[in-house]
């Protein structure tokens, strides 16, 4: 997996992003991702994140998560990755924001690391094709979802 970071407000710590790196890697491997998988993630603020989700989604309030996927099933990349077998699979960025999963690991009565992780795998889910609009669909994520945080140690 190759993962960018972008921390320019440093609101996480070096260890806490190595933690991110390790995990968004387990993830992958969880989810059997290509090796050439590509993937942003963006640790911002809580005014960043609701002023995206209002031009993007036009919600106007502040969220945990927000994920842009490069391919979202409208456009098929299938004729390229046949031309170029290697080429790298950009799933899309993931926008964060630390102070609303402080805020959530504090009212469902999870640690930080717990909430981030649970945010950090939901979005790569939703980035994969993953959603739980439909009660069937989101057994199948929340399920996977929670293999995954289970497996890698943060549990309920």
């Amino acid at each position: 997996m190759d993962l960018e970071i972008y921390n320019d407000d440093n609101l996480i710590d070096e260890e806490r992003q190595a933690w991110v790196e390790d995990l968004v890697d387990f993830t992958a491997n969880e989810l059997e991702l290509a090796d050439n998988t590509q993937l942003s993630i963006h640790f911002v603020t809580k005014d960043k994140i609701h002023e995206i989700n209002k031009k993007y989604r036009d919600v106007d309030r502040a969220t945990d998560v927000i994920s842009f996927a490069i391919n979202d099933g409208e456009d098929s990349l299938d004729y390229m990755e046949q031309q170029i077998p290697d080429l790298p699979v950009d799933l899309g960025d993931l926008f964060i924001s630390v102070e609303i999963v402080a805020e959530h690991a504090k009212d469902y009565g999870h640690s930080f690391d717990r909430e981030l992780g649970y945010t950090i795998v939901h979005g790569i889910l939703h980035l994969n094709g993953y959603d739980h609009i439909e009660p069937e669909d989101e057994k199948v994520m929340i399920g996977l979802q929670e293999k995954v945080l289970s497996a890698y140690g943060l549990k309920k």
